[in-house]
This record gives C-alpha cells, sequence and structure tokens, in this order.
C-alpha cells in the first residue's frame, strides 16, 4: 500500500483551493470512489460537494435501480445529461465545488464536452480487481446485474477509457485511505493549473 510520505498542508491546499475557478468534476467508472473520494476533496477545499446520482434519484423521485428498470438506460442517461447540466451551472461563470458523476455520464458526447469546457474533469481510476471488491458491497449497481461483474467490469472499463483519458487530469485510486487519494487529486490539480 503506497502513501505519500508528504501530504499538502493545510496552506497548501488553501493556496491549491483559491486557484480552482471551476468545479472540480470526477469521473470513472462505478465503484472508484468518486463519491467518497469528492466529499473528502469538498471538505479539504471548503467547497460544497454534489453527488450527480443523489440529484438524479431527487429528481426523478425513485431509485436508479428504479428508473433503469421502469424506463430504461437510454431514459436515465438523458436525465443524467440535463442534471449534470444544472449542477454545473450556467452562463460565463460556473459555481466553485466538487461534482461526482456516475460511470457512464462521461461517455455521452454532450456532457463530455460541457465538463471539459466548464469545469476540471479528473479521471479517477483503479484496476478491475479494486472495483470489483468495491462493487460488492452493495447490490444497487444495475448495469451489473445482467452476468458476472468482474466480466462486465471489465468490458465497461475497455469500453469507456477512451472517453475518460479526455479528461486532463488522471489519478489511480487504490486500496488506500481516501484522504491519500484526494491529496493526490489535489497535488495533481495543482500541476495542471
Amino acid at each position: 500500500m503506497e502513501h505519500d510520505a508528504h501530504p499538502l498542508s493545510s496552506s497548501e491546499i488553501a493556496r491549491i483551493a483559491r486557484r480552482i475557478a471551476r468545479p472540480l468534476v470526477l469521473v470513472g467508472m462505478m465503484g472508484v470512489g468518486k463519491t467518497t473520494v469528492g466529499r473528502k476533496l469538498a471538505t479539504m477545499l471548503h467547497l460544497p460537494f454534489l453527488d450527480a446520482d443523489e440529484e438524479i434519484e431527487r429528481a426523478a423521485h425513485m431509485p436508479i435501480p428504479e428508473i433503469f428498470a421502469t424506463y430504461g438506460e437510454q431514459y436515465f442517461r438523458d436525465g443524467e445529461r440535463r442534471v449534470i447540466v444544472r449542477l454545473m451551472g450556467t452562463g460565463q461563470h460556473t459555481d466553485r465545488k466538487v461534482l461526482s458523476t456516475g460511470g457512464g455520464a462521461f461517455c455521452n458526447a454532450e456532457t463530455r464536452a460541457l465538463i471539459l469546457e466548464k469545469g476540471i474533469a479528473v479521471w479517477l481510476d483503479s484496476d478491475v480487481e479494486t472495483l470489483v471488491e468495491r462493487v460488492g458491497r452493495k447490490d444497487n449497481r444495475p448495469l451489473l446485474r445482467s452476468g458476472d461483474p468482474r466480466e462486465i467490469l471489465a468490458r465497461l472499463k475497455a469500453e469507456r477509457e477512451p472517453f475518460y483519458s479526455q479528461a486532463p487530469i488522471h489519478v489511480t485510486s487504490s486500496a488506500q485511505p481516501h484522504h491519500v487519494t484526494a491529496d493526490k487529486i489535489l497535488k495533481a490539480i495543482d500541476k495542471w493549473l
């Protein structure tokens, strides 16, 4: 297990936070830790945190598995795109915040273009074994209900990587505390800005 011997100090985090002028958007596979790491990042940066999946459920008045079962994936993706447009903000300036997106959101060309234009996209990545272990903790993943989760995750990861790789920042999440991954993200953002 790798741990950074030199975590960022609170003054370094504050300096990076002042340089972030638009939404910080976490993209990547289901189970990679976008929500948990996103919450930690938001706390460290003193910014609001929004989870696109939670906002979709709130807008639809039903859980995501039920949306998939009742209306299908395409209906869900259309709603997801509209919710992310709303969460990103409007006009020239968008609010500073941390936003986690669903695993397939960044694969939509319109959503991806919006995030790349108005946000700071961070691809949070992980190996398939880590994803399998993490998604196995809950039974709320509609895309994993039709077969072997390991095979489905490996296929989705391969299909989605060309989209995720368009994010300017790429950070790997492994079996480490959330604050270590958040620290790695902040260091990568600091280099990129």
